[in-house]
């Protein structure tokens, strides 16, 4: 195939070829991410000697700048691939990306290590670009299709990805990063002579560093109060997640003597009970309940969840309050689903681009505010439960959540049953008409 070849308009062998590219990109990403996560807190813990205190205030603000760069590089990204195609975007994502894990392997300075994840967060910033490319190439009919394979994808990559870097952490806390670089080097060598072009040079605009704004976006849900309240509670969701990327590995180890592995073998267990609830429950759960009532149960078991985290004194504890932390997985989808039926059919790219950036201003606070508490009861050597304390948080944040859900969607409620009732007695009324 001519690697510099547009994709053609129609179904062929090149489209298949670009799809299975860039599901193939996404999944080796999210190996390469996934596999750092259960060693990253522990090689920068070795920069002070093991100091878990010192060690959780650095991956806050490691975690933090990387959502923060995140949130201003993606729709940078987004807005050069509109001006200059997709595949030299996602080409050099993918260089960048192999580069940096290189950098971060042989980092022998805790300044030089963070330079390294400054750099990926930049570099991982493509994930947009590979969904424009899917909308460049897929007719509208078969997206949502396309877009479950790459979801499917990152589904794949976040439950193998952290068991295989807790065995390879194992070795060695460096080991992780140069497979991952291996994996994004290989990934663009394989797309160098297998992606084509998406975007034709006469469907390609100009770049605006207008629309290159990530702030833009979260002034659409300012302008639909109706929607406003509804953001409130998937923003208090995304913070309470991020107890998870910011203090979770350092938490076990301190709590649950855990090492790399069982880190990485307890978030496979996390991921595979995700995709239960989300692949297998949830659209039962909504033609049952509806969505309302499945956001409350997802909040209200979150809380539960949570809360037993923070109380479990062993691993086993830990492991038991998994599955119900898990129902928590219910909430996400329900909430995204009422908020869809707040705006028209032409503003739902722009929601979701709100929702997104939502998730990114989370992903920069969250880690901040949860590793300065866990700081705060490690430096003072804590080994009750108040341990658990980031974990008592989250569950506030979600019940917090579940009594803003409540009253938003009240209302909606109300009147969803006032208008069966009018339906229901209509129905009636024209059945006695017809006897009569």
């Amino acid at each position: 195939m001519d690697a510099s070849a547009v994709v053609p308009p129609h179904p062929t062998g090149g489209r298949r070829a670009a799809l299975a590219f860039i599901f193939i990109t996404v999944l080796l990403d999210i190996l390469a991410f996934g596999m750092i996560i259960p060693v990253l807190p522990h090689l920068i813990a070795s920069f002070y000697g093991g100091d878990v205190s010192r060690a959780a205030l650095t991956q806050g603000i490691f975690a933090s700048v990387f959502m923060l760069m995140q949130f201003v590089c993606s729709p940078i990204q987004g807005a050069l691939s509109d001006r200059f195609g997709r595949r030299p975007v996602i080409l050099l994502s993918n260089l960048g990306l192999g580069l940096d894990f290189i950098l971060m392997a042989v980092a022998q300075t805790l300044p030089l290590l963070f330079i390294g994840r400054v750099l990926s967060g930049i570099t991982s910033a493509s994930f947009s670009t590979a969904n424009a490319y899917i909308a460049d190439v897929t007719p509208p009919e078969k997206r949502a299709a396309a877009f479950g394979k790459i979801g499917m994808a990152f589904g794949i990559g976040f439950v193998i990805a952290p068991v295989i870097g807790g065995f390879l952490g194992e070795l060695s806390p460096r080991a992780p990063f140069w497979v991952a670089a291996a994996l994004s080097l290989a990934n663009f060598c394989y797309g160098l002579f297998v992606l084509p072009e998406s975007l034709p040079k006469d469907r390609r605009a100009a770049f605006s560093w207008k629309r290159a704004n990530p702030v833009a976006s979260l002034g659409f849900l300012s302008h639909h109060p109706e929607v406003f309240a509804l953001a409130g509670v998937l923003f208090l969701m995304q913070m309470a997640h991020m107890v998870y990327p910011s203090t979770f590995v350092l938490y076990a180890d301190y709590r649950f003597d855990w090492g790399s592995r069982m880190v990485g073998i307890t978030l496979g267990i996390v991921g595979v009970l995700s995709a239960i609830v989300q692949g297998g429950l949830i659209g039962r759960a909504i033609r049952r309940w509806g969505e309302r009532r499945t956001l409350l149960f997802g909040l209200g078991m979150g809380t539960l969840g949570f809360t037993l985290y923070g109380f479990a004194p062993t691993g086993y504890w830990f492991w038991a309050a998994m599955p119900i932390a898990a129902m928590w997985g219910f909430a996400m989808p329900a909430a995204q689903g009422l908020m869809t039926r707040q705006v028209a059919p032409t503003e739902q790219g722009r929601l979701q681009g709100a929702i997104g950036s939502l998730a990114s201003v989370a992903g920069i606070v969250g880690p901040l505010l949860f590793t300065r508490v866990f700081s705060v009861v490690t430096g003072r050597h804590l080994h009750t439960a108040w341990v658990g304390v980031t974990f008592w948080m989250a569950g506030a944040m979600l019940l917090g959540g579940f009594s803003l859900a409540w009253r938003a969607t009240r209302k909606a409620a109300a009147a969803q049953v006032a208008s069966a009732r009018a339906a229901s007695d209509a129905a009636g009324e024209s059945a006695s008409e017809s006897a009569s």
